[in-house]
């Protein structure tokens, strides 16, 4: 495999595992943009904090796993089997773990 076919297999990884991650992660945030009933529930902070630590993490993570793959594997179709792999744990991790903060409806 080329150099340059490496290369662009990692930034299609990159991309792909940011867009993953953001599509995975919007319905979560949903609530805290829209506000929910009567909106008692809108935070906005999801969307300059969260948002781009979520597409920064599912671009970085299966591009790491695969620049790694590459270099100790030496088979890249290896190593997009690992990257693809962690950034289905992550995207798995991230929906059963992460949930943004909602306001008690009720406050005695």
């Amino acid at each position: 495999m080329r150099e340059e076919t490496k290369g662009s297999a990692g930034c299609l990884l990159a991309a792909g595992g940011a867009a993953t991650a953001l599509l995975a992660w919007a319905p979560l945030a949903r609530i805290n943009i829209d506000g929910g009933f009567a909106q008692w529930h809108r935070d906005l902070s999801v969307l300059y904090v969260d948002l781009p630590l979520i597409a920064l993490g599912g671009a970085l993570l299966p591009l790491a796993v695969w620049a790694a793959g590459l270099r100790w594997l030496h088979r890249p179709w290896l190593a997009a089997v690992a990257a693809v792999t962690v950034l289905a744990l992550g995207v798995w991790g991230l929906t059963s773990w992460w949930m943004p903060y909602e306001r008690p409806e009720f406050v005695y």
